[in-house]
């Protein structure tokens, strides 16, 4: 019963996220269940490691809450802001890095994995703040910032999958 536990948090993160398409943006609702969606992507992962029931099937389930909450916010935030050009192609170039490093690491591994680097970790981070600081900071300079750590965040999981001869979801970077 206890392996379940940090599995059923993750799960509670999905299902935020899809509820998140049905919510006003930006509201206090979205914000609120936005929230537990954080709360829950660092819980999951303490309480599986505490609990000594971290397992592959509990790390491939984080990673696809991961991608789903992402997608869902890029859904969400993307037709509400007012983008400059140059945003939404570096979003892009940065999806298909992110694409071609999931290719790269199935035909070498034969498995879709995203590595849970620090820098993927910082990017998480990043990610979930920026709609935080929407309201209060310049979109340019927060926009600039996150999208520079999710190109470094990439760049490096992309290196790691040329690079390593062995699958390491946890491998904390390329310097480690």
């Amino acid at each position: 019963m206890i392996k379940l536990v940090a599995m059923s948090i993750t799960i509670i993160r999905i299902i935020g996220a899809i509820y998140l398409l049905f919510v006003e943006p930006l509201s206090i609702l979205f914000y609120a269940i936005y929230s537990i969606c954080g709360i829950s992507d660092i819980l999951d992962g303490y309480i599986a490691r505490k609990t000594n029931t971290v397992s592959k099937t509990g790390a491939v389930l984080d990673s696809l809450a991961d991608l789903i909450f992402i997608a869902i916010m890029l859904i969400i935030i993307i037709p509400i802001i007012s983008w400059e050009l140059w945003l939404p192609c570096w979003i892009v170039a940065i999806a298909i890095i992110r694409f071609v490093s999931l290719g790269i690491c199935y035909k070498k591994y034969h498995a879709v994995a995203f590595l849970h680097t620090y820098t993927n970790k910082i990017t998480g981070l990043a990610l979930f703040i920026f709609p935080l600081f929407y309201h209060v900071a310049d979109l340019t300079i927060t926009a600039t910032i996150l999208c520079g750590i999710a190109s470094i965040s990439a760049l490096e999981e992309l290196t790691i999958n040329l690079k390593e001869k062995n699958l390491n979801r946890d491998i904390r970077g390329l310097f480690y």
